[in-house]
């Protein structure tokens, strides 16, 4: 890997994992640049580098590049390589809001089905929160 890319720090990418294998990279990617650790006009691996770093097929980064690019957090300069959009932070960061988003309703439906009225749920939401920092 050239000195100017930066060493990304994604999750192993596995069948046995949840999600298609170029989701898996998309969601660490997002996370990487949501988190500041991959800057607006950073480099990223090629496609060649992150398929043998990630032990996946070159489509399959394709897939997750082309992913990407299309929501505007990462561009692709012929020639020059792909890079983090300028605004690829905020991007990102709002797709993963309105990931977590969808979670809250999926879980506050499962809730619901499991006998918890919604008057309740904000309390049920607060309790498991306490439990979660107590860990």
């Amino acid at each position: 890997m050239s000195d100017d890319v930066p060493r990304l720090y994604l999750p192993p990418i596995s069948p046995a994992a949840p999600g298609a294998l170029y989701d898996q990279i998309v969601t660490g990617l997002k996370r990487e640049i949501s988190e500041g650790r991959l800057l607006p006009g950073s480099a990223l691996p090629s496609f060649r580098q992150l398929a043998a770093d990630q032990m996946v097929s070159l489509i399959t980064v394709k897939r997750a590049y082309e992913e990407l690019e299309k929501e505007g957090i990462i561009y692709r300069r012929q020639g020059l390589g792909t890079f983090v959009a300028e605004h690829g932070g905020n991007l990102s960061r709002e797709s993963k809001l309105a990931h977590a988003r969808e979670l809250i309703r999926e879980a506050a439906r499962e809730a619901q089905e499991g006998g918890i009225p919604q008057a309740a749920l904000p309390e049920f939401f607060q309790e498991t929160l306490d439990h979660l920092t107590k860990l």
